[in-house]
């Protein structure tokens, strides 16, 4: 079977492991600064807060920018659960803006329209999380010029797209957000097995991503509310959580950084690649902006209205996985998940988000997959099309 995803570990990323697993630190050591290190010095952000997933990531995220009870987060449908959920964890309700078709990104547009709707109800967002999907950057220049208007903070979830660019500067440089998270799970662009980061440009946030990434304890007396019984002293100021990376996480991560660059042109041959073999089917490839470079974590093509009708979505999926081609589907939209049903969502209430899940299929996409398996995916896509 053809994975949709998989990691690539070199000796080097082994040999990182190996030297943190023979050291003093496994934990709360020197590798996760280095690779925090990393991070800023490849995006451009002043600050990097390694987690240990993205999911972290957007949590502290929202609980550094004061998302509680009573206050509202909007963020795409079409994303993994976290992207939503990370509002909810803050005691704050969850609401979701309709996708670009074209880029299957939260559309500026739709935005524009229900935080108008919202600035007449007098019930405004105080986060929008816009989601860079397979990769590709949200239009996030106009995104923040509404966030800006209307007083609104923005989360980049950027789990798709470290490596990719808007605007001619890396993704993760926060140019047009307060905070951007990434992800490293195994089939992301580059891994630490679980892990994520959150950056920004702003010290009093990283301070208090950091503060809730550690149990809300501080060694740092300035921030401490009486002077230190000793230089054993620490004090807990905030409820936090343990989402700390461990060293070893952090020292693959250190050695999978100086790829990322590789890992992209490589993901874009696979795309060329792919696009050329695709021409002619009754398929549509995923659109590339030109004002920026996506990361291509994913490489999604949505099936013509003709095959939708006959052989049909679930037949072509099937008929992939049955001839060998581990596809995938991402995702399904989240207002439409029971749990989000029980709060008031129902079908119908993202007509393009629906109409997208309707029809997306994801081919298999990593830096390693060669060019014969590219061609037995898509000879497998012709014969689970009938054509």
């Amino acid at each position: 079977m053809i994975p949709y995803g998989r990691q690539d570990i070199s000796q080097a990323d082994i040999d990182a492991v190996v030297e943190t697993l023979q050291s003093d630190f496994l934990t709360q050591g020197p590798a996760v600064e280095r690779f925090e290190k990393a991070l800023t010095d490849y995006c451009g952000a002043a600050f990097g807060v390694a987690a240990n997933s993205a999911t972290s990531a957007l949590h502290i995220a929202c609980l550094a920018l004061g998302l509680g009870p009573g206050d509202l987060l909007w963020t795409s449908p079409i994303t993994f659960v976290a992207s939503a959920n990370c509002g909810l964890y803050c005691g704050a309700d969850v609401d979701f803006v309709d996708i670009d078709p074209e880029t299957f990104n939260l559309s500026p547009v739709a935005l524009e329209r229900k935080l108008e709707a919202a600035h007449a109800a007098g019930r405004l967002p105080k986060v929008i999380v816009p989601v860079h999907m397979t990769g590709q950057s949200c239009d996030m220049a106009a995104i923040a010029a509404l966030a800006r208007r209307y007083g609104v903070r923005v989360i980049e979830d950027a789990s798709h797209a470290i490596g990719g660019r808007y605007r001619d500067a890396p993704i993760g440089n926060c140019a047009f957000s307060d905070i951007t998270v990434f992800s490293f799970h195994p089939v992301k662009i580059v891994t630490t097995a679980e892990g994520g980061a959150a950056m920004t440009n702003d010290p009093a946030l990283a301070e208090r991503m950091r503060l809730f990434r550690s149990h809300g304890v501080t060694r740092d007396e300035r921030l401490m509310t009486r002077p230190a019984d000793g230089p054993w002293y620490y004090q807990q100021i905030e409820l936090g959580y343990n989402y700390r990376m461990t060293d070893l996480q952090a020292a693959l991560g250190v050695s999978q950084m100086n790829r990322v660059d590789d890992y992209v042109a490589r993901r874009h041959a696979i795309a060329d690649r792919y696009d050329a073999l695709l021409s002619g089917l009754p398929v549509k490839p995923p659109l590339r902006r030109t004002d920026g470079r996506s990361a291509l974590h994913l490489y999604v093509i949505r099936l013509a209205a003709e095959t939708l009708a006959a052989p049909g979505h679930r037949a072509v999926f099937e008929g992939l996985r049955a001839r060998g081609v581990g596809v995938n589907l991402h995702y399904i939209p989240v207002h439409t998940q029971p749990y989000y049903e029980a709060r008031g969502f129902a079908p119908g209430d993202f007509p393009e988000a629906e109409a997208y899940y309707a029809a997306a299929i994801s081919l298999p996409m990593f830096p390693t997959l060669g060019e014969a398996d590219q061609v037995r995916v898509v000879d497998a896509l012709k014969e689970a099309l009938a054509v």
